[in-house]
């Protein structure tokens, strides 16, 4: 018997210290419930957080974590108060909850009293003077939700944007956008839904009306859910729509109607989605609640909700920061004591020092404020497969782009398959044109030309299919004086059309309200004339193959040569000869090349005839060789050119150029109405067109014409010169040989197919045009439409006359070869100098310069031998001894 007590109590004694061996802690949980569900979402994420601790021993293996739970009405502070009072005797390490403003500050109020950490998973303002140092909040803080709003705006470069917010507090973290237009010129209006009321419409009608095609919704998931099917049913679910939704429950949607709408749906995401062990955890989820009561509508089945995985991270901080706490005692707090834990600064810090990779990413906590600052969101958007992750945004790195969105090559067709769109155009030959048939065409069979033909390659490669209406006015598109557009231009505005086909001009002043492809033809303007009348050669016409330059400098060449020839032919001593050989004692000598003859040598010479005055000295024979080369190239160049200007018909146009047109008045001159021709001239800021621009608005009945077919007739039947695309020009005047283009390009621009602005399909029918230019089908399209019957074969050459530019080398040859002419001729007078001082002891200066201006004599052609001069050694500039001749009978050359 006294065994069996012994027995007993060793069992009760190790069963005492088995249960004083293991702790537990309490926490309490208010939840706010609404009448439409028996449960919150938050109530149950935070039991399914308290049972994966408990299964899972690893966190807390000594600890059984258990809860409180308390449920109060929406807005009853009263309440909240009371219920949080009831959880503090029962004695908790931290509270959770409530959601709704009012009542947390009640909550929060008295835990800060008590010291005790008050747990919050909601947005909420802090306030500027706020001393709750026992408060916490693991969502993310308020004013890096504002920047990130803001980034993604600036991402995406809106200039436009609509913001639509719930209620006030939806203001607060729009601030940072708010502010943003003075810096990033963007424009905002600001709208609010009407409070209490889920229906929308009238908004969205008022939305739709404006053409505000860019939305910024700030709204809870439940609204948006609403928001969805309403802007569904309004018409607005199209590509040309982007909605941003701030709430980070954008993923949790039911968007299955939606993918294929082609809509751009941006929003915030902060579950870490891509993790396997929250993958795990939210599959864990998913099994729970598909048993349990139904979910919320809206929601997809089984989702968790940003709110209810932040409050299942909140739990698990708390398990940390108990893990870490050691000798912690939880004891019973009276409100009305005002008696605080002992314990709650201690695990304040803890939890404050904790960190956790929880299902919202990693969880670091401010330690002065108890805000989570650090934190990850992903920009998620919808695409045909669901939503996906295009970028991410860190609350201090800001912006960043995922390589998958970077680097994905996605196919161009997969947005266009199977889709048919609607294609502006107009009638302009020969891009469209109606197409002749006996039978009656209805559709797109009534049309053909270029653009058909580019629009048919386009939805082979893209997949799409097309409807193609002609433009109601009849025009290309201009915005008048009060800023309203007209044309395709504004059938793309008012997404009439998705597709502008035609020869659309791509301008500065569309592109702002209107997307382009890259372009499929690259053009420029030019003008449209009658080709000029021919002019028969003229009597004189034998003087054109040479310029008039030319000429004059050929007299002057010829003047000059003969001059030169003159100077060194009686300067050179070897050009001066014994007029009587036969009397070798006179004292006479002779000279030719008189001032007369030695022009008469030149002309015969440029004459190509020759002349009994031959040179003899080598410094004339080199001005005689050098002037018969320069006027073989320049009579061989005058006899090719004279036969082109005797055959070649001459064109007699009265304008050249576009400067031409600005000069005048007797031509009139225009462009068609309301096109991209004449918004050019009417934008330019060049002297030249401003002043065409005048001409034109001058007279704008008669000078501005309303298609180009009004305008070719125009050409042809008066005295009117058509301003329009070269590439216009080139087909008109393949058939039509009585018209042609005149000067060059004033302007250089392209056509390109137009979308409405922020159009998907616009960056897709650039890679496909791309795609047909590499593989020559667009040169072949061109081809094909301006390939006319041909007009006669003409030569259109004109025969130029040569110019400096052509021939102006010879007149250099000319130069050089007098220029060494010269210096022969001094070398020969130095050197007969020399041998004539052989004989006499000297040469004076005095006498040399007296034999030059004997020479130089012009009017005569004969003289006497000079005798030789005696003087002062000083006088000397050529001076040597005197030698005595070898032989006797040797003659003595007396002449200097």
């Amino acid at each position: 018997m006294e065994g069996r007590k012994r027995l007993f109590l060793c069992l009760l004694v190790a069963a005492q210290l088995c249960v004083s061996s293991t702790q537990v802690l309490r926490i309490g949980g208010i939840f706010e419930t609404r009448e439409s569900e028996l449960v919150s979402m938050d109530e149950l994420a935070f039991k399914f957080a308290v049972n994966n601790i408990n299964r899972n021993k690893t966190l807390m293996p000594n600890t059984t974590l258990t809860y409180d739970i308390q449920r109060i009405n929406l807005f009853d502070g009263f309440e909240a108060s009371r219920r949080v009072c009831d959880q503090l005797a029962l004695g908790v390490v931290a509270v959770f909850g409530p959601s709704h403003s009012s009542s947390v500050s009640a909550v929060q109020s008295i835990c800060n009293a008590l010291e005790v950490p008050h747990i919050q998973t909601r947005w909420k303002h802090p306030s500027v003077d706020n001393k709750d140092t026992f408060f916490i909040n693991l969502f993310p803080e308020y004013t890096a939700i504002a920047r990130a709003i803001l980034d993604v705006v600036t991402f995406f470069k809106w200039r436009k944007l609509t913001v639509v917010y719930e209620d006030s507090t939806g203001l607060m973290r729009m601030q940072e956008l708010i502010k943003a237009p003075a810096k990033f010129n963007l424009k905002i209006k600001i709208r609010q839904l009407t409070p209490g009321n889920q229906d929308a419409r009238p908004l969205l009608k008022e939305l739709k009306k404006d053409k505000e095609f860019f939305i910024l919704f700030d709204c809870s998931y439940r609204m948006a859910a609403e928001l969805l099917k309403q802007l569904s049913s309004m018409g607005m679910m199209t590509e040309y729509y982007h909605f941003f939704f701030t709430t980070l429950d954008l993923f949790a949607l039911d968007l299955e109607p939606y993918r294929y709408s082609g809509v751009n749906m941006t929003g915030f995401r902060l579950l870490n989605v891509d993790d396997p062990g929250v993958a795990s955890t939210m599959d864990k989820w998913a099994m729970e609640r598909l048993q349990g009561p139904k979910q919320e509508s809206g929601l997809m089945d089984g989702i968790m909700t940003t709110d209810a995985a932040l409050m299942y991270d909140a739990v698990f901080m708390v398990a940390v920061a108990s893990q870490r706490a050691t000798q912690m005692t939880v004891s019973s707090l009276q409100c009305h004591r005002h008696k605080p834990w002992r314990f709650g600064p201690r695990f304040m810090n803890l939890f404050k020092e904790a960190q956790w990779d929880g299902l919202t990413g990693h969880i670091v906590l401010n330690k002065t404020d108890g805000l989570r600052r650090d934190f990850d969101l992903d920009i998620i958007s919808l695409k045909e497969d669901g939503t996906a992750r295009i970028a991410v945004w860190n609350s201090y790195k800001g912006m960043n782009l995922t390589e998958t969105n970077r680097d994905k090559n996605n196919n161009v067709t997969d947005s266009l398959a199977n889709r048919t769109l609607i294609v502006t155009t107009i009638l302009e030959n020969p891009y469209v044109m109606y197409r002749k048939s006996d039978k009656e065409l209805a559709g797109n069979d009534r049309f053909e030309g270029y653009c058909l033909d580019l629009l048919k390659e386009l939805s082979n490669i893209l997949g799409f299919t097309y409807e193609v209406r002609l433009v109601a006015d009849g025009k290309y598109g201009a915005q008048n004086d009060k800023g309203e557009w007209n044309g395709m231009v504004r059938e793309l505005i008012d997404h009439v059309a998705d597709l502008a086909v035609a020869p659309l001009t791509i301008t500065y002043v569309r592109e702002k309200v209107i997307d382009f492809s890259k372009p499929f033809m690259t053009l420029g303007i030019s003008i449209l004339y009658r080709k000029p009348n021919g002019t028969n050669p003229g009597v004189f016409s034998f003087l054109n193959p040479l310029s008039p330059d030319i000429w004059m400098y050929v007299l002057l060449a010829c003047t000059g040569v003969s001059c030169v020839l003159f100077v060194i032919a009686r300067f050179t001593p070897y050009e001066w000869y014994n007029p009587h050989p036969c009397n070798p004692s006179s004292t006479l000598i002779q000279n030719n090349f008189t001032l007369l003859n030695s022009f008469w040598f030149g002309v015969g010479a440029l004459m190509r005839q020759g002349s009994e005055l031959m040179p003899k000295a080598l410094s004339t024979r080199i001005v005689g060789g050098i002037w018969w080369f320069f006027t073989l190239i320049i009579i061989s160049s005058y006899t090719a050119n004279l036969a082109a200007f005797l055959t070649v018909e001459r064109m007699d146009a009265p304008i050249d150029s576009a400067d031409d047109l600005a000069k005048q008045t007797r031509i009139e001159y225009g462009a068609v109405r309301d096109g991209s021709t004449m918004t050019f001239f009417k934008k330019s800021k060049i002297s030249t067109y401003e002043k065409m621009w005048a001409f034109m608005s001058s007279r704008k009945n008669t000078a501005l014409v309303k298609n180009n077919r009004e305008g070719i007739t125009r050409v042809l039947t008066t005295d009117y010169a058509m301003l329009m695309e070269s590439t216009s020009i080139e087909y008109i005047s393949q058939r039509n040989c009585n018209l042609t283009q005149i000067g060059g390009l004033i302007d250089s621009k392209g056509y390109g197919v137009g979308t409405p602005i922020g159009s998907p399909y616009r960056d897709k029918v650039t890679i496909a045009i791309l795609q047909l230019q590499e593989e020559g089908k667009l040169h072949m399209m061109k081809e094909k439409w301006w390939r006319g019957n041909g007009c006669p074969e003409e030569d259109n050459k004109e025969a130029n006359a040569l110019g400096v530019e052509n021939i102006g080398g010879i007149f250099i040859v000319l130069a050089a070869g007098l220029v060494l002419s010269v210096f022969v001729a001094i070398g020969e007078f130095i050197y007969k100098a020399r041998r004539n001082a052989d004989i006499e002891e000297c040469v004076s200066f005095s006498a040399v310069m007296e034999e030059l201006g004997i020479s130089l004599q012009c009017y005569k052609g004969i003289r006497r031998r000079s005798r030789p001069h005696s003087g002062a050694r000083s006088a000397c500039i050529f001076c040597q001894p005197k030698r005595t001749p070898k032989r006797e009978g040797a003659r003595r050359d007396s002449s200097t």
